[in-house]
């Protein structure tokens, strides 16, 4: 299927490793032109160097912290700067730390809500006025299934990634009519550096090791397994592009079968 992606132009958040780097190589390996984001300056430059030597697309890094107020705009700026104009954005963080209900205090749930929610917030409404002028624009929030099935020992992921989902449907209904789509992906357990630090945490509290837990956790899979970067990357740029032009309002779980609700 040609996804209709070649000339697209494309900002992708949290893509010097893990979902965010995938997701943009796919979207490189299809055609687009990327600006891509991280707080960390050097493993942006080796993942920007990689994707160009890769794909032979244009592919801008762009350093900040999406947590920091002032950065969403700044970043939006100069992608659209570097490329033209937007078309696509995808807007992916870190996930807050892991922990139970009375570990964490309000310094810790604000860091969160700015991490996890307001990075979103800010993204898209610097952005909104850019993908206006596009042809195609798309916006796909990274999120978690944990928005639909509560993860233990994260809850400030589970509460805060339910409000990111709360704002895409409701941008979806909202600015529709504009051309405008949007939409939210919902990994489960992906073979990232992300949840190896989970899996490790989990193998401290229940004295196994990282292996027993990634065990245990591929069982709770349809597939016997936990999934891999590409195969999530897969679905998210489907998502984002014009073959997926009648899709809007969805919240997509990529988790092989691990979600137990039929809704």
């Amino acid at each position: 299927m040609d996804l209709q992606l070649t000339g697209k132009r494309a900002l992708v958040t949290g893509a010097s490793r893990g979902l965010g780097y995938a997701t943009a190589q796919r979207l490189a390996l299809e055609g687009a032109d990327l600006a891509i984001n991280s707080r960390d300056v050097g493993r942006l430059t080796t993942a920007a160097q990689t994707l160009a030597g890769k794909t032979g697309r244009k592919i801008i890094p762009l350093a900040g912290d999406i947590s920091d107020p002032s950065v969403p705009d700044a970043l939006v700026k100069g992608a659209v700067l570097a490329l033209g104009g937007l078309d696509i954005l995808v807007t992916n963080a870190g996930g807050p730390p892991a922990g139970k209900f009375e570990d964490f205090n309000d310094a810790a749930w604000h860091q969160a809500v700015e991490l996890s929610f307001l990075s979103h917030v800010r993204l898209i409404r610097a952005a909104l006025p850019h993908l206006r002028q596009s042809n195609s624009p798309s916006v796909l929030a990274i999120t978690s299934y944990s928005v639909k099935q509560p993860i233990p020992n994260l809850i400030l992921s589970n509460s805060i990634r339910a409000a990111t989902v709360g704002l895409v449907k409701s941008l979806a209904l909202e600015v529709g009519n504009e051309g405008v789509r949007f939409n939210s992906i919902l990994p489960a357990w992906i073979e990232t550096e992300r949840v190896y630090e989970l899996m490790k945490i989990r193998a401290q509290a229940n004295q196994t090791t990282l292996e027993q837990e990634i065990q245990k956790q591929a069982k709770d899979s349809a597939l016997g397994r936990i999934g891999n970067p590409d195969e999530f990357a897969n679905a998210a740029v489907f998502l984002v592009s014009p073959a997926a032009s009648y899709i809007t309002g969805v919240m997509l779980t990529v988790d092989g079968g691990m979600y137990k609700g039929t809704l």
